[in-house]
């Protein structure tokens, strides 16, 4: 969508959206929902605790690699940091699979925190591993991946403990729709190619949440 076209603060709102909900700030939302709804998870875990546990979670999945691409800017690997291309997403795709998948790794060993993350970290991992085969054909939107993937995984959280968080869901399909609406108004992406982000987030989420669990 020609960006020169919109009104400015349409161009304002939707910017501030896609940065607010960046996609490698989603697992780090995720953490922090899951204390909120689903406190009795993490009994026995100091306040402290629990914010060096949702730091470690934001160093890990945004962090490392927002710094990575930092990195590969300033080498001049790649043009800027907002991966406009899909050559100049490939190197990033491979960094955040690295650290999604020590993530994973990670939580098949943790004894106080939920087991719900060990299909989150999993789906994630292999919608990025996904999404980098996709990324040879079509600039697939990573925002879509995102959001697709923590709806659905919200979704399951409320299944695997029966919990009703019926309005928790429906502001995550708000979010989700909100964003994919920013992502049309202010990138260079397709209506497909937000859906078929949606759709690899979503479908990996469903496919980790039955083999991990």
């Amino acid at each position: 969508m020609n960006q020169n076209k919109q009104h400015p603060v349409l161009l304002f709102t939707g910017k501030l959206i896609s940065y607010i909900f960046h996609p490698l700030f989603i697992p780090t939302y995720i953490f922090f929902l899951l204390i909120r709804i689903f406190p009795f998870e993490f009994a026995g875990i100091n306040p402290w605790e629990l914010h060096m546990k949702t730091f470690s979670v934001f160093w890990m999945t945004a962090f490392f690699p927002g710094f990575a691409v930092f990195l590969m800017w300033k080498l001049k690997l790649i043009e800027n940091m907002y991966l406009r291309t899909q050559k100049e997403r490939i190197i990033p795709f491979f960094i955040s699979m690295f650290f999604y998948w020590w993530m994973y790794y990670l939580s098949r060993n943790f004894t106080d925190q939920p087991i719900v993350l060990k299909f989150f970290y999993f789906g994630i991992f292999i919608s990025t591993s996904i999404g980098v085969v996709i990324n040879n054909f079509i600039k697939i939107s990573l925002h879509g991946m995102a959001m697709g993937g923590a709806l659905t995984a919200i979704i399951f959280f409320s299944i695997y403990y029966q919990a009703p968080i019926s309005l928790v869901i429906i502001a995550a399909i708000f979010l989700t729709g909100l964003v994919s609406t920013a992502r049309l108004l202010v990138s260079n992406h397709t209506v497909p190619e937000v859906y078929i982000g949606l759709l690899v987030g979503a479908i990996c989420q469903i496919a980790a949440y039955y083999f991990i669990l």
